[in-house]
């Protein structure tokens, strides 16, 4: 350990490297704060310290706020606090500010925990140099919490084959250290598996339960991942209390390789069908991606058809809309063709159908205003199912919003075909429709 009494002034040479970083950024603005961080020796202990570096007027400023030892538990600063995790470097004794200065000039101390600012750093080339570091393998590891690496080497050296083998995201992992350490069979199990565990990054949970269990790791991700989904979902027991255990449901999710989120869209939906959840065949359909699409498409229908009884005359006034811009659609000799909505309905079914939030948000509401009309663009083959939706601003003659199926972007094909084919037609066929009618008065109840 060391004390404040040896810490040194910058070297020139670090000033120099860190002024050569700095210069690297493109947007260096008068008042902004900037850290960088460098290690060196203070007596016989690694230290890093971290600058605080900023310009005003054309002069650039540089100076130790921080400086941890690697055996320190208290972290010695200089001219910064930290108030609800924002650190605040004072600049007043430079003579760049004029608020009153609020730290004192000479060091101070507080836990280490508290002041570890990750900044770039400039030579950590350096930790290679020391001789208890040569092996540590920190020039591999791929983050920037270098103290918290180089304090478990000192426990745990073989944390350096973790790195050598790109696996830096577990190096820093007790769990995995202690394993590693003590069972042979756990070092194979990783040899094994480096390509899959490389590519996927498990947590470190899940290798172990693989290790443990003997199962796959894409079987046990793939079965903690429903876990962590069903255990967040409010109305689990519900669901639940529908299965012999929750086991049961575990093994039916992985065997039909879906997510529990599609899980709960399709229960959902078949409550409010009505259908009876106790029967094999409602609660665990053999093939699920097709019974929940026909199912969705039926809580689709259902809910557009209770719409249209609560809000009879806003879909009265939707559809008189729909009919002024009728002329808007476009089916020609393409591949894709577009058509208006024509009802509130059209919205509900279409977002349902694509995930998306058309059938919410009071686009109905915009529409029926006439501020924006919403299209749907089919592909000319299956014009009956739900593609990709547009929003078409009247005011401004552009396209607002165009997504797929979960707020996707759409082919290239179909971005071409919107932008380059229908807009400069839907432009055409409105200027005509607004030299005819003039301006739209709308129905005393949307005004």
């Amino acid at each position: 350990m060391f004390t404040i009494k040896q810490i040194r002034k910058i070297p020139k040479a670090m000033l120099e490297r860190i002024k050569a970083k700095d210069d690297e950024l493109i947007e260096k603005p008068d008042g902004n704060t900037r850290f960088y961080r460098y290690y060196t020796l203070y007596g016989k202990e690694l230290a890093e310290v971290i600058v605080g570096v900023r310009n005003h007027y054309k002069k650039w400023y540089c100076k130790q706020v921080v400086v941890h030892g690697i055996h320190n538990k208290e972290v010695y600063l200089q001219d910064i606090g930290q108030t609800m995790g924002f650190r605040k470097v004072g600049w007043f004794r430079d003579g760049i500010t004029k608020y009153p200065k609020w730290y004192d000039y000479n060091w101070g101390y507080n836990d280490d925990k508290y002041f570890y600012i990750n900044a770039p750093i400039i030579n950590k080339e350096f930790i290679m140099t020391l001789p208890q570091y040569k092996y540590s393998a920190i020039n591999m590891y791929c983050y920037n919490d270098i103290f918290k690496y180089l304090r478990l080497y000192e426990q745990y050296p073989q944390m350096e084959y973790l790195v050598k083998m790109k696996l830096s995201y577990l190096a820093t992992s007790k769990m995995i250290l202690n394993k590693l350490s003590k069972d042979k069979k756990f070092q194979r199990f990783l040899t094994i598996n480096l390509e899959n565990i490389r590519n996927k990054q498990y947590k470190v949970g899940h290798l172990i339960k693989a290790f443990n269990s003997g199962k796959s790791l894409e079987e046990i991700h793939e079965l903690e991942t429903i876990k962590d989904w069903i255990n967040k979902y409010s109305d689990k027991e519900e669901i639940l209390s529908n299965f012999k255990d929750a086991k049961q449901l575990y093994d039916y999710l992985l065997l039909q390789h879906i997510g529990f989120s599609s899980y709960i869209d399709y229960y959902k939906a078949c409550k409010e069908l009505q259908l009876d959840m106790t029967l094999q065949k409602n609660l665990m359909p053999h093939d699920f991606k097709r019974w929940h699409d026909i199912r969705i498409d039926e809580y689709a229908t259902l809910r557009a058809k209770r719409d249209a009884e609560t809000r009879k005359e806003l879909y009265m006034h939707f559809e008189q809309v729909a009919e002024k811009y009728l002329a808007l659609q476009r089916n020609m000799k393409e591949k894709f063709v577009v058509i208006i909505a024509k009802s509130p309905s059209d919205l509900l079914i279409e977002g349902e159908k694509l995930h998306h939030c058309v059938g919410r948000m009071n686009y109905d509401q915009k529409f029926i205003r006439e501020e924006s009309l919403i299209f749907f663009v089919r592909d000319k083959q299956n014009v009956d199912t739900p593609f990709v939706t547009l929003e078409y601003s009247l005011k401004n003659k552009k396209v607002l919003q165009c997504y797929a199926e979960h707020d996707s972007k759409p082919a290239d094909s179909v971005l071409d075909f919107v932008n380059n084919k229908w807009l400069p037609y839907a432009n055409r066929k409105l200027n005509k429709i607004q030299k005819a009618v003039g301006n739209v008065t709308l129905h005393p109840l949307f005004l």
